[in-house]
């Protein structure tokens, strides 16, 4: 098991995995933590500052942002797992540091495999037409050029750009965000990963597009993968996740089946 990062302390051990389960990623005692600009206040104009540095009263110029407060879990192979909580839980930030594209304040980090991280953000080429993003979208995951070649034509019928026109040979500047979002996950779903995380990426979409990602969704699964999905959609979490991890202000308050988690998640309850 490859370790992510780890950084400083190293807190609780996760929970031991079940003996007939192979876990896929341990996330232990993880802190994730942000520094940004802090906002100018009154007084802060060039005499100000010279004052400040005349007396040597200077005021720090960045904030610290807590995401994430000693979060540990375990995944396994098999596993979906929601992540629910209100705007600024800390669920993006978490997928983020799973991914490898956050470092860890303190805790690490443990995966089984090479974690994908798939957001309605992620980023495909803006002045390629869609045909040229799923080439390289599948050449960066790994494919060779003839098996991009032959998964072409199923990415472009998953995503349905083409339902209503010959979107797919147009630049990607000219896709709504529902259109971009489709393609991108159809390039990520046209090969088996041992752990996806999904960000909002089935957010948009009709309904029969997301029937198709909940299918597929199921059939990584079912290959031994592991899928992790932060979704404000309750019936979504609900009808493709087994499993659900609540968190607020940054903590892990509730792991357990994805309708006793919901459910409580809904009234407002805190265990």
């Amino acid at each position: 098991m490859q370790k992510i990062h780890a950084r400083q302390e190293r807190g609780t051990a996760a929970r031991a995995a079940a003996p007939t389960r192979l876990p896929t990623v341990v996330v232990d005692d993880v802190h994730v933590v942000y520094r940004t600009p802090r906002a100018a206040k009154a007084g802060s104009g060039a005499a100000s500052a010279l004052n400040r540095l005349l007396t040597g009263r200077l005021t720090p110029t960045t904030a610290e942002v807590h995401a994430v407060r000693g979060v540990s879990f375990t995944a396994y192979k098999g596993d979906s797992i929601g992540l629910i909580g209100s705007n600024g839980s800390g669920k993006s930030s978490l997928l983020a540091a799973v991914a490898g594209l956050l470092p860890t304040a303190r805790g690490a980090i443990y995966t089984g495999g090479r974690p994908t991280l798939l957001g309605v953000k992620s980023v495909l080429m803006a002045n390629l037409t869609g045909e040229r993003n799923v080439v390289l979208g599948c050449l960066a995951m790994g494919m060779t050029p003839a098996q991009a070649r032959s998964a072409y034509q199923g990415i472009v019928d998953f995503s349905g750009i083409n339902d209503k026109g010959d979107f797919i040979s147009l630049p990607m500047r000219t896709y709504s965000s529902g259109m971009a979002a489709r393609l991108r996950f159809a390039i990520a779903a046209a090969r088996t990963h041992e752990v996806l995380l999904i960000d909002e990426a089935l957010a948009t979409g009709d309904q029969a597009f997301r029937r198709r990602s909940k299918a597929r969704i199921r059939q990584l699964c079912a290959a031994a993968g592991t899928v992790f999905l932060v979704s404000h959609n309750s019936n979504t979490i609900r009808t493709t996740c087994e499993r659900t991890l609540w968190m607020e202000s940054g903590e892990l308050v509730m792991d357990g089946p994805t309708d006793e988690v919901v459910n409580r998640y809904e009234r407002g309850r805190l265990p």
